[in-house]
């Protein structure tokens, strides 16, 4: 009980002690008040008996006188009021006495019932100093990303507090691996070599039983050292408060077991408790850290490592290919790289399954590890490319290593999941640094060359291009001028230029043929034949094509509210127009809102575009005559199925390719070329419309001929306005 009441608060001590005090003071009171009346009973009881004794005598002496019997009466009723009186006090003593055994019991009972509460008290109240030990414990416990990343020294931060707190020996951490049971063993302070046998055959045998596994379960034991002053007492009379881990199967707490914290110090009941729930939360706090610190170090290796190979992936690839630069201008090196890509590798993973695609993947990473030297570096790319650089690596000595890896692949032998056996063949991008470039960017551009180039070679092969810097340079002209026309699209500064065409019976205009120019912020103008190409390569086309509607049909409108003689509009359509499908809907749209009937548009169509998707094309142009627009194929000759075109698709005019027209007056090839094709319009009721009229001299010919309609320089140059 005083152990008990030692850790309680002074309060608690001081109410036990006055308490204690007044029963005391109340036991003697009353114990004093039973003495003396007890005295004074006997006393009383002495007297009454000398005053019966003498009037017992005095009874005797005077029966022999005559008046004695009256006095012998007053005797004898004096002697019956003593006899009473004793009576009378053995009553009133026996009463006090029966009184004071119940006082006595009461006080005593009561007593008791306020010691055991008061220790009850106690033993259930923990005093402030000790929350505050159990606070300051706590308060050091922060996980952050430092701290998870090294855990282990996190947890000896975390022991070196808890021992200022609550002094201990000895701390253990069971885990279990993959291997067996891990066990950290941490010693608080110096001790030397024969207890720490002792401690790690004993303890650890202790907290194996505690945790219910056997004793002779596979350990490997790590152990630290924390320097902090020793506590004294006994090795063998350590004790140990162990904590498990409640239900391991459902918390991810990366394989811990358990905790124990030993030490020589006797400790309170209260000190037990908190150092229970301290370890409870050690318990989450490190099985929760290293599986963050396991967590975080998956996640750092896949962000630099293909999961399927294990091979450094492309971020990691860029990073050391800019290290490899650096390094190698400062020190004068050079470096090969190899872009490896497998041949037809879709056909396997069609026919034999992913599963079997990714092992071949798998497979390769295997060789090109085979291949390397320590230093040089191979990467998985993304799919089937992988990449390798060679460091101290020049092209010849990196095209040596690219086609003895090509030979080993091409003989590898890979297992079907039906049994049967199959080879891959590998194309091979090679460039070098700094022969071939010097930048990171154009190091990847020859190299995705090369191996582009090795594809065109046939596959299987290693291939390193030389001119690629031109073709790099001219590739990034391309683009340029793509965000160039895409700036001015946006700026309204392609616009439609209008070319007539001519009647040749008449000789009046007939039509327009809208062409697109470029209107540069210096005022010049770039005709469409410049920049067309590069407007398709990038999707641009459509957007082209609905600009140069748009502008031209107000144009249009514009000329008729003015009076002028209607004319026909002819427009060129791009080929992602005619797949998208999308500018029908767009110019029935427009001509309702403008007010002209869509039989005023003639859409143009090149040849090339028409032979692309001959069914779809088809339903195209039937699409377009419901609608009411006309038909017209532009550059016809140029292809080598022209009559095929005829036959399969209904249109309403042709556009003879120029390069017959120009001709005609020196050549009688194209002159008959071109008057026969104009018959064979005429016999299919298809009008034609003859370019390139560049002379009076052509003009009087293909009149003669009877073509309809003609267009060109002597007829009328493209101007930006409907003249």
């Amino acid at each position: 009980m005083n152990t008990v009441l030692s850790a309680a608060p002074k309060r608690i001590e001081e109410l036990r002690y006055q308490g204690l005090v007044r029963f005391a003071e109340l036991l003697e009171s009353q114990t004093r008040t039973r003495l003396s009346s007890e005295n004074v009973n006997s006393l009383v009881c002495a007297v009454n008996a000398e005053i019966q004794a003498t009037l017992q005598d005095c009874v005797h002496q005077l029966q022999d006188r005559s008046d004695h019997e009256q006095v012998i009466l007053r005797l004898q009723s004096s002697n019956a009021r003593s006899i009473r009186l004793n009576s009378t006090l053995a009553l009133l003593f026996s009463e006090h006495e029966r009184q004071w055994n119940k006082n006595e019991g009461h006080l005593k009972h009561l007593m008791l019932d306020f010691g055991s509460t008061v220790e009850s008290l106690a033993g259930t109240l923990i005093e402030k100093e000790l929350l505050e030990r159990q606070s300051n414990v706590l308060q050091n416990i922060i996980i952050s990303h430092e701290k998870v990343s090294q855990w282990k020294l996190f947890v000896q931060e975390i022991l070196a507090g808890f021992h200022t707190v609550f002094p201990f020996n000895f701390f253990f951490i069971a885990f279990a691996e993959e291997h067996g049971l891990s066990l950290y063993l941490y010693f608080l302070g110096d001790y030397a070599d024969e207890i720490k046998s002792l401690v790690r055959k004993k303890l650890a045998h202790d907290m194996l039983s505690q945790l219910g596994l056997p004793d002779d379960a596979l350990l490997d034991i790590e152990e630290f050292h924390i320097p902090t002053p020793n506590t004294s007492g006994a090795i063998d009379e350590i004790k140990l408060i162990t904590v498990s881990v409640p239900d391991l199967d459902k918390l991810n707490l990366a394989g811990l077991l358990g905790v124990a914290y030993g030490s020589v110090q006797k400790l309170s009941a209260q000190e037990a408790s908190v150092i229970r729930s301290i370890l409870a939360v050690m318990v989450m706090v490190v099985g929760s850290s290293k599986a963050l610190s396991r967590t975080m170090a998956e996640l750092e290796y896949y962000s630099s490592h293909d999961p399927l190979t294990g091979l450094h992936n492309r971020r990691y690839f860029n990073d050391m290919l800019e290290y490899e630069i650096g390094r190698s201008e400062r020190h004068k090196h050079e470096f090969s790289i190899l872009m490896l890509d497998l041949d037809d590798f879709k056909d396997i993973n069609d026919t034999y399954g992913h599963p079997c695609g990714d092992a071949v993947l798998v497979g390769v990473a295997d060789a090109m590890r085979a291949a390397m030297r320590k230093g040089d570096l191979a990467t998985r790319i993304g799919g089937d490319e992988f990449a390798i650089i060679l460091t101290e690596t020049g092209k010849d000595g990196g095209m040596n290593v690219a086609n003895k890896l090509r030979s080993e692949l091409r003989d590898f032998v890979f297992n079907a999941p039906d049994g049967k056996a199959f080879h891959i063949t590998t194309s091979i991008g090679l460039v070098a640094y700094p022969g071939d470039a010097q930048s990171q960017s154009d190091l990847m551009s020859i190299v995705d060359l090369g191996l582009y180039r090795a594809k065109q070679l046939g596959k299987d092969t290693v291939c390193s291009v030389e001119t690629a810097v031109e073709k790099i340079q001219e590739s990034r002209t391309i683009r340029d001028q793509a965000e160039t026309l895409r700036s001015a699209l946006h700026e309204g500064r392609i616009v439609p230029f209008y070319q007539p065409i001519i009647d040749c019976r008449t000789g009046e205009i007939f039509a327009y043929e809208t062409l697109a120019r470029l209107c540069q912020p210096n005022g010049e103008t770039v005709s469409a034949g410049m920049f067309i190409e590069t407007l398709e390569k990038y999707g641009l086309g459509r957007e082209l094509d609905r600009v140069i509607i748009n502008t031209s049909l107000l144009a249009l409108k514009e000329r008729i509210d003015r009076g002028v003689h209607t004319a026909k509009l002819f427009i060129n359509l791009s080929a992602q127009e005619i797949q998208g499908r999308g500018v029908l809907g767009f110019a029935e749209k427009l001509c309702q809102e403008i007010g002209i009937p869509p039989s005023h548009l003639v859409f143009e169509i090149l040849e090339r575009d028409a032979i692309g998707d001959m069914t779809h094309m088809r339903k195209f142009l039937t699409e377009l005559r419901k609608k009411g627009f006309s038909f017209a194929l532009d550059d016809f000759g140029s292809g080598y199925n022209s009559f095929h075109y005829l036959r399969e698709l209904q249109f309403d005019f042709v556009k003879l390719d120029g390069a017959f027209v120009r001709n005609i007056l020196n050549s009688k090839i194209d002159y008959a070329l071109v008057k026969n094709l104009s018959h064979l319009c005429q016999d299919l009721g298809i009008l034609m419309v003859a370019e390139f009229i560049e002379s009076r001299e052509i003009m009087e010919a293909i009149q003669s001929m009877g073509i309809e309609y003609a267009q060109g320089f002597h007829l009328g140059m493209p101007k930006p306005r409907m003249e």
